[in-house]
């Protein structure tokens, strides 16, 4: 009965991780300029629209990158 009140405590915070994320994916598809960076590749024919961002995605993970290894600092 222990084991799965652990799992049920792994499993609500996962839960609560991806409300987390997702708030912040809503919030910052609103932030002006993210994801039209210069780099990122947009193309355009007729009713097809491919859309890469290279250049955001290379600053979300550098930034990710610094703000993970200032909170899990050993």
């Amino acid at each position: 009965m222990d084991s799965l009140y652990s799992i049920g405590k792994v499993i609500l915070g996962f839960g609560f991780i991806m409300v987390l994320v997702g708030g912040l994916l809503m919030i910052a598809g609103k932030v002006t300029g993210l994801g039209r960076l210069p780099g990122d590749i947009l193309v355009q024919r007729g009713n097809f629209t491919f859309y890469f961002p290279v250049v955001t995605m290379v600053l979300v993970s550098l930034l990710l990158t610094l703000v993970l290894n200032l909170v899990f600092i050993r």
